[in-house]
């Protein structure tokens, strides 16, 4: 209890310097549920799925509780996408359903290769999409727009599409926002709180999905997890 009242005092204080943008639901959200370990969970609204609903999970790391209870909790198939040669091992290391399927490609606002640049600290398995780094810390993977994907996949219509790609999100979204996609539930983690990004671009951000209909119906206590829904 302590330590989440002083959280709370700490966000505050940062969105009030600007270091943390003021994110708060723009609507009530009956039935939201939080699916997956608390480090891996997203808040959803699982009556909104169905069987037959598309799913695009982004970002896959060393944790699919979130994809393998999604599928226990809507019998959705998932399709997980993530270059990362580590998490690609660790999710063959480990056996997954027939409804987990993981494309070894990453999400851009490009067709093509993208560098990556890998963390300094060997227990992050997350690798960041940059330009202009040292070679020895980087990696070129394949990348593609949401679009391309969904044709590849055969994929009409998104339900859901989960975004974890460490600053790639801000890029990814205004091309979805140009774009005629409009998943139903958007599940984004943004990453103003990284160094190169900012406060500010997640407000832009925000503010951007909200002109073509996004809604806020949820934010992680740390104020980077947000969840939006469509219409």
């Amino acid at each position: 209890m302590v330590r989440r009242l002083w959280r709370r005092i700490r966000l505050a204080g940062e969105v009030a310097i600007g270091r943390e943008p003021r994110l708060v639901p723009d609507v009530p959200a009956p039935g939201a549920e939080r699916i997956g370990s608390g480090y891996g969970g997203w808040t959803l609204l699982p009556d909104l799925l169905t069987p037959s609903s598309g799913v695009f999970s982004f970002g896959v790391g060393e944790d699919i509780s979130f994809d393998l209870g999604l599928i226990d909790r809507c019998g959705v198939t998932v399709h997980a996408f993530d270059p990362t040669p580590r998490a690609v091992r660790w999710v063959a290391d480990h056996g997954t359903p027939s409804s987990f399927l993981l494309h070894e490609v990453g999400i851009a606002d490009f067709d093509g290769d993208a560098h990556f640049v890998l963390p300094r600290d060997p227990r992050h398995v997350s690798l960041s999409m940059v330009d202009g780094v040292e070679p020895d810390r980087t990696l070129t993977l394949p990348v593609a727009r949401l679009g391309t994907l969904m044709d590849q996949t055969g994929v009409q219509r998104l339900d859901l599409l989960k975004l974890d790609v460490e600053g790639a999100e801000y890029a990814v979204l205004e091309d979805l926002r140009r774009s005629s996609v409009r998943p139903r539930q958007l599940l984004v983690e943004f990453h103003h709180h990284l160094p190169g990004f900012t406060a500010a671009q997640t407000v832009d951000t925000v503010a951007s999905l909200r002109s073509v209909g996004y809604r806020i119906f949820s934010v992680s206590a740390n104020n980077h997890e947000v969840s939006f829904v469509h219409g």
